[in-house]
C-alpha cells in the first residue's frame, strides 16, 4: 500500500504544520512519492519547507475565478446553483510546486487553503471545490499523501474522510488542545476513520506527557517530542524545519515508523 493517506489536525499553533513537513520529508527520503497538502486557513506549510515568501503558490481557495469555472457559479454569487462535483482531476500537477528534498523523487506541495467565515462545510462553491480537491487526491491519486488539516475534519466529506488510513492529531500541554484532540477524535470516529494516533509535542518535563496520556481519550500515542527553542527559531526566521533539530527529526522519524506499522504500510518499492 505505497499510496497511504495521513491526515494531521490539532489546535492551531500545536505544531502539526511541522509535524506534517518534516514526515513529508522523511518519506520522500525514504523513496515514497509524497503530496503534501496544505488545507489550514492559515496556509503556512510551505515555511516549514522553507520556501521564500516570493516562492510559495497561492492558495487555490483564493483562485476566485478558477472555483466559478469548476463550480459553474458567478464567482460570489449568493445563493446560486453550482456543481457539487466539479472536475479537479487536472488541478493537482498544475499547481503543485516541486520541493528538492534531496531524495529520489522531488516532494509535491499542493496549497489549498481553507474557508475561513464559519461554519467550515458550508454548502457553497468553495467548499463544494475543497472536498472535490480532497476526495480526488485522497481516494484517486498514488503518493503518499499528509494533509496539513485545520482544527476539525468536518469540511473534508464523508469520501475523502473514509479513504485515510489515518488521523494523527497533535496535542501540546494545555487543556483547550487536549478538549479539541478528542473532540477531532470523535468526529473522525463517526466519519469511519479506523486508526485514530496522537502526537505529544512541545513538552517541558515528563510528567506532562502522562498527565496528557491520561485524559486523551482512546488514542496511540505514536511520539513525544520536547519544547525545542531551535525549532521556534526556525519557524520566526522561515527557514525549514527538517534541518532545525535532530531529534526532533529523529523523534518524529521513529513515530512515523510505528504509525506505518499500525496501518501495514512497508517500504517504497
Amino acid at each position: 500500500m505505497l499510496g497511504a493517506k495521513i491526515a494531521i489536525g490539532g489546535k492551531g499553533g500545536v505544531g502539526k504544520t511541522t509535524v506534517c513537513a518534516v514526515w513529508a520529508q522523511l518519506f520522500a527520503k525514504d523513496g515514497f512519492d509524497v503530496l503534501a497538502i496544505d488545507a489550514d486557513p492559515n496556509a503556512n506549510l510551505a515555511s516549514a519547507f522553507g520556501i521564500s515568501s516570493e516562492q510559495r503558490p497561492e492558495p487555490l481557495i483564493k483562485m476566485k475565478q478558477l472555483i466559478a469555472e469548476r463550480t459553474g457559479t458567478a464567482g460570489d454569487s449568493v445563493g446560486a446553483y453550482f456543481r457539487l462535483n466539479p472536475k479537479v482531476s487536472d488541478l493537482p500537477q498544475e499547481y503543485w510546486l516541486e520541493v528538492d528534498v534531496s531524495g529520489p523523487n522531488p516532494l509535491k506541495l499542493l496549497v489549498l487553503g481553507a474557508i475561513t467565515q464559519a461554519g467550515a462545510g458550508c454548502a457553497c462553491p468553495e467548499g463544494a471545490f475543497l472536498k472535490a480537491m480532497l476526495t480526488h487526491t485522497i481516494l484517486q491519486r498514488q503518493e503518499v499523501v499528509l494533509v496539513d488539516l485545520a482544527a476539525g475534519v468536518e469540511f473534508m466529506g464523508r469520501a475523502s474522510v473514509q479513504g485515510i488510513n489515518a488521523l494523527v492529531v497533535v496535542v501540546e500541554p494545555g487543556s483547550r488542545s487536549i478538549e479539541t484532540a478528542n473532540n477531532i477524535a470523535k468526529m473522525a470516529r463517526e466519519l469511519g476513520i479506523k486508526q485514530i494516533a496522537a502526537i505529544v509535542n512541545k513538552i517541558a518535563d515528563t510528567g506532562q506527557v502522562e498527565t496528557i496520556k491520561s485524559q486523551l481519550a482512546n488514542m496511540t500515542i505514536l511520539g513525544n517530542i520536547e519544547y525545542s527553542s531551535a525549532v521556534q527559531e526556525a519557524d520566526l526566521q522561515q527557514r525549514s524545519i527538517f534541518q532545525a533539530s535532530k531529534e526532533l527529526v529523529d523523534t518524529l522519524k521513529d513515530a512515523k515508523d510505528r504509525l506505518m506499522d499500525l496501518i501495514g504500510v512497508g517500504a517504497a518499492s
